[in-house]
């Protein structure tokens, strides 16, 4: 068998990879419980299962328009007005399988072999595989449990060189649930501003899932438009995880090179699902109220218990529905050797599947999901304490 060396060089998803682990054990019969994945545990709301029913009855059977349905985008135009303050036509907004297709579009179009993308760590598992995919090297900027999860700006600043191409970040951050604050946002950009070769990836998808204050689009600060690709989609604020619609708003010419590599791989995204996309874009946002109260009092429940488990430490996230515990304490060498061990010790010992945190980019960590009922987040903590308790 001979694998491509692109494909033999990047890594399976560790989130996926839990989550199939934790499939397989089930089949056996053992009783996992599963805090690995990002997928809230909400129903999608009433509205956008009544717009996949009447798409159903109407035209919608056909191949779509590659960048997506002309009424879709300029719906999401429009969304991104109301809650963004950006300024985007339909020709700027490209639809796509899932917002990780949305991302490795922008990648394969402005990213290729000798280019290097810097990405701020913790980050999400696939931003450096797919930088990889397109030739590129991933640069990564780390940080601290200290920091907040936040690598100062001038490590950042410092991380640029003449090759770099792009800067892509989340905020909320996937895995930490830090945020970036408008102060934040704007000393990055102060950075952007001194390399006019340089663009940025702002992942947005947890935009509506904000505990304090309020989410601030990087795309929005003085000059920043022309230079940021600002991704979102319908997964984790609508519950809508399966239906794979992700979205960006983008310049012109970027839009365009995505929209192009597209059409070479999966061209126009699920008819039905658009039409769910539009009834969502165009719903008022402050019915997600209930659901991130949801995901506050989850927060605070999963930090309570981990701060009791000795020796783990662990922030105050701010928004998406994560918990990234340093628990470097729970590491002794020999039979725990990192936060890999950790995780499959816990998820044979415990029944939980948790993330281990090297490959989001912060070693001695694992990532929790909370995006699950509150009966199992606490049956689940329980089970950790104890397991980790065996340890010592």
């Amino acid at each position: 068998m001979h694998l491509s060396p692109t494909v033999a060089n990047i890594q399976e998803p560790a989130t996926l990879l839990m989550a199939r682990r934790s499939r397989e054990l089930r089949a056996q019969g053992r009783d996992i419980i599963d805090l690995s994945l990002g997928e809230p545990d909400h129903d999608p709301p009433a509205f956008a299962l009544e717009a996949a029913h009447e798409a159903l009855r109407g035209p919608w059977h056909k191949y779509t328009p590659v960048n997506g349905y002309l009424d879709l985008r300029e719906a999401i135009a429009r969304k991104f007005e109301r809650d963004n303050g950006l300024s985007y036509t339909a020709e700027q907004i490209v639809v796509s399988t899932g917002a990780k297709q949305s991302i490795m579009n922008v990648v394969m179009s402005l990213v290729g072999p000798g280019d290097e993308v810097v990405i701020p760590a913790p980050y999400w598992v696939s931003y450096s595989e797919q930088v990889r995919l397109a030739g590129g090297t991933p640069v990564l900027v780390h940080s601290s449990i200290d920091e907040d999860w936040k690598p100062p700006v001038e490590r950042i600043a410092a991380a640029i060189t003449p090759r770099t191409r792009l800067l892509m970040f989340s905020s909320p951050c996937n895995p930490s649930g830090s945020v970036l604050s408008l102060a934040e946002l704007e000393a990055l950009a102060d950075v952007v501003r001194q390399h006019p070769e340089l663009y940025v990836i702002a992942d947005e998808i947890y935009e509506h899932i904000v505990f304090d204050g309020k989410h601030h689009s990087f795309a929005a600060l003085p000059g920043m438009a022309e230079r940021t690709i600002t991704v979102n989609g319908l997964s984790k604020a609508w519950a809508l995880t399966g239906w794979r619609v992700g979205y960006i708003g983008a310049p012109t010419w970027i839009a365009q090179a995505a929209t192009k590599v597209q059409g070479q791989f999966t061209s126009g995204t699920n008819s039905i699902a658009q039409r769910v996309a539009k009834a969502c874009v165009e719903a008022d946002p402050a019915q997600l109220q209930p659901m991130r109260a949801d995901f506050l009092r989850r927060r605070d429940l999963v930090l309570n218990a981990v701060r009791n488990i000795p020796g783990w430490r662990a922030n105050v996230p701010q928004g998406a529905f994560y918990l990234l515990p340093d628990v470097s304490s729970s590491i002794n060498g020999t039979t725990i050797r990192g936060s890999v061990d950790l995780s499959l010790h816990l998820l044979d010992a415990a029944g939980v599947s948790l993330v281990e945190g090297r490959s989001f980019g912060a070693e001695h960590t694992l990532r929790i999901s909370y995006a699950t009922s509150d009966a199992k987040l606490t049956e689940a903590m329980a089970r950790v304490a104890k397991a980790v308790a065996a340890l010592q």
